[in-house]
């Protein structure tokens, strides 16, 4: 079974560049304290390295 990452936006993304935006909401982050589930696989991992000041991860 492949490994999981759940990733928790904590802070805002008003005000950052267009691509962070685009990119928190490519992971599926709507809202502060949201979570979600991804697979962990390199182009999840980059997303996460380009928002990570906005993000909390965890490997479940």
């Amino acid at each position: 079974m492949a490994k999981k990452l759940k990733i928790t936006q904590v802070r805002s993304a008003i005000g950052l560049a267009k691509d962070q935006k685009a990119t928190v909401r490519a992971l599926g982050l709507k809202r502060i304290n949201h979570s979600v589930e991804q697979e962990d696989n390199p182009v999840i991992r980059g997303m996460v390295f380009k928002v990570k000041h906005l993000v909390e991860v965890e490997e479940i």
